[in-house]
C-alpha cells in the first residue's frame, strides 16, 4: 500500500490521505472545492466542480494515473438542482470515458461546499 500525496491538490485537513494506491487501484479521498494553497472556491457550482475535478486529476497524476483510468466516481451534491450543470463540466473532464458513477444529495458538505467527489482508478503501473 502506498500513500499518495501531492502539493498540486489541497492537503488533507484531517487524519486521512489524499489517496491510497493498493493492489493496482487508486482510491482518492473526497475532494472539495479548495485550491492547492488552501483557499475555498466561491459558492458557484461551476467553479467548484472544476476545482474538484482538477484536484482529482492532480492526485491521480501523482499516482501515475489519470481521469481516463477512473473506474468509479461518487458525487455528493448539496442540491440536486445542480446535477445538470455538474454533468456538463464532468463531461468536459472525462470526454468519451464514462466510468461507473453514483450521485447523491446530502444535507451538508465540509466547509459548506456545493459538491464533493471521490474516485477509484486503475494504476497504470500495476502488473498482474
Amino acid at each position: 500500500m502506498e500513500i499518495i500525496q501531492t502539493p498540486n491538490a489541497p492537503a488533507a485537513i484531517g487524519p486521512y490521505s489524499q489517496a491510497i494506491k493498493s493492489n493496482g487501484l487508486i482510491f482518492t479521498s473526497g475532494q472539495i472545492a479548495i485550491t492547492p494553497n488552501g483557499e475555498l472556491v466561491d459558492r458557484d457550482i461551476k467553479r467548484q466542480t472544476r476545482q474538484v475535478l482538477t484536484n482529482l486529476q492532480n492526485i491521480l497524476a501523482e499516482a501515475g494515473s489519470s481521469l481516463d483510468d477512473v473506474i468509479k466516481v461518487t458525487i455528493f451534491l448539496e442540491d440536486m438542482n445542480d446535477f445538470g450543470v455538474v454533468n456538463v463540466i464532468y463531461a468536459e473532464y472525462f470526454g468519451d470515458h464514462k466510468p461507473a458513477r453514483s450521485t447523491v444529495a446530502v444535507k451538508t458538505l465540509p466547509k459548506n461546499v456545493l459538491v464533493e467527489m471521490d474516485v477509484i482508478a486503475a494504476a497504470k503501473d500495476f502488473v498482474n
